[in-house]
């Protein structure tokens, strides 16, 4: 995969995660042009309320995890970077746990815990808790996720990119391998492991 065709997957991706929210948007703003009974236009301001801080919360979070934010060698809050992953995560089925020390990570150290704790809450369809914790020390950064839920699991294809095999990578799994990317520009060590009930990922 070269680098056009990189940047372009993971175009695809973000577009993929906004048009859901935005959509809701927009039918909600229909209904409610149309729409004379006050409890349908009541509901159509909750849906447009809640797609538009869904969206929100979707940008915010990948401007960082996927983007340019920072300058070279910046450093991130943690705290902040909890902040967006529960924004990121809230009125969905993964419910987050962020054990992690109030610290500041360099950039691409915090964009490496951020996908991977994207990763652990897409090995829970069927929803679960994800439980982030981190080492105390800046100068060596190193975190444990674990996934727990009905049915977690770690898809072939997820393994595959996690691993840096970039053969038949989309849209969809092209996340797992900018986590991949991000791991060996900060010469991280990464596993992900399946137990019982549970995905473990791991970096130092």
């Amino acid at each position: 995969m070269n680098e056009i065709e990189f940047a372009a997957l993971l175009v695809s991706r973000v577009c993929h995660d906004l048009v859901g929210p935005l959509g809701a948007v927009v039918n909600g703003m229909e209904v409610l042009e149309d729409e004379r009974d006050p409890a349908m236009r009541a509901d159509a301001i909750k849906l447009v309320t809640m797609s538009a801080d869904q969206a929100l919360a979707r940008i915010q979070f990948m401007r960082i995890a996927f983007g340019a934010a920072g300058s070279a060698g910046a450093e991130l809050d943690l705290g902040e970077i909890g902040r967006l992953m529960a924004g990121l995560l809230d009125g969905g089925k993964v419910r987050l746990e962020w054990n992690v020390p109030r610290a500041y990570w360099p950039k691409d150290w915090a964009k490496l815990i951020m996908n991977a704790t994207l990763l652990a809450a897409d090995c829970l369809p069927r929803g679960g808790l994800v439980t982030v914790e981190a080492g105390a020390d800046p100068a060596a950064p190193s975190f444990h996720i674990r996934a727990a839920g009905l049915n977690a699991r770690v898809t072939e294809e997820m393994d595959r990119a996690l691993r840096g095999e970039a053969l038949n990578v989309d849209a969809r799994h092209v996340q797992p391998f900018l986590t991949h990317k991000l791991s060996r520009t900060v010469n991280a060590a990464l596993t992900i492991a399946p137990l019982e009930g549970a995905v473990e990922i791991i970096g130092g």
